[in-house]
């Protein structure tokens, strides 16, 4: 490991000249891969902007197997594993559109929030989703920590709400 070089990739990483430096070495010949904290590398991640510089450049991409915060939520859920949306961060889209398309199309509903607004979102989903909803709350998946749970909005109002705070979390 200690011959290995790390570049931090993040919501603030510029596109372009950062994203070809990062690049550099693989063009060059060397073998690099693209790692994430949490979930997978290029799904709601900024890591989709080095594999689409790579297509650019035609280096060959190589998707690994291994585990998805999405997919695992999903799975734990018993919700609608069929037919889902993954809408990634929540406020582009308000919270009953994607209640009404839930339940018109029985479609689960993924999305995501920074983890320090996790609490909040939850309490804002309490409040304008209707009682008989199901909401699934997944986090920390596959650590000790692991926490998820789906109940109604009307289940989850009469609870003490799970603590989510600043930890990766799926809704």
């Amino acid at each position: 490991i200690d011959d290995l070089e790390f570049v931090e990739l993040n919501e603030h990483t510029v596109a372009g000249v950062a994203i070809e430096q990062m690049i550099k070495p693989i063009v060059e010949g060397r073998s690099a891969g693209v790692i994430s904290e949490a979930g997978v590398p290029g799904v709601a991640d900024p890591g989709a902007l080095v594999v689409e510089a790579c297509h650019r450049k035609g280096i060959r991409v190589v998707p690994l197997v291994g585990p998805s915060s999405i997919l695992l939520a999903l799975m734990a859920s018993g919700l609608n594993g069929q037919l889902f949306a993954f809408n990634g961060y929540l406020p582009v889209k308000p919270l009953k559109v994607l209640e009404r398309k839930a339940q018109q199309e029985h479609q689960s509903q993924i999305f995501i929030e920074a983890p320090y607004r996790n609490v909040k979102l939850m309490e804002q989903m309490l409040q304008v989703c209707g009682a008989e909803t199901r909401l699934t709350v997944a986090c920390d998946i596959t650590s000790p920590e692991e926490f998820i749970s789906t109940r109604t909005i009307s289940q989850w109002r009469k609870c003490n709400m799970p603590e989510i705070a600043k930890r990766p979390t799926i809704f």
